[in-house]
């Protein structure tokens, strides 16, 4: 449980980082043509930056299966099939 609360709040640091130095690491990275439609490669970290901090507040707080449900219902398999007849 220690470790959870630790990573969570390393998760958080790390997304207040991303959006502080977003130009340095943009530049360190570059920018891939699929990044334009995005916004950029500065709209792309600030978009990992919201998820990776969702994700560690969603870990803080135990509600990460509540963060990824709509992603259960994409991904195949995600979802616990219902077997007739059981």
């Amino acid at each position: 449980m220690t470790v959870r609360i630790f990573l969570g709040l390393l998760g958080i640091a790390l997304s207040l980082v991303l959006l502080k130095y977003r130009e340095r690491i943009g530049n360190m990275i570059g920018e891939a043509e699929w990044m334009q439609k995005i916004g950029g490669i500065y709209n792309v970290i600030i978009l990992i930056a919201l998820i990776i901090f969702f994700w560690s507040l969603a870990e803080l707080t135990g509600t990460t299966n509540i963060f990824f449900a709509p992603l259960r219902m994409i991904i195949p398999g995600g979802r616990q099939m219902e077997i007739e007849g059981f």
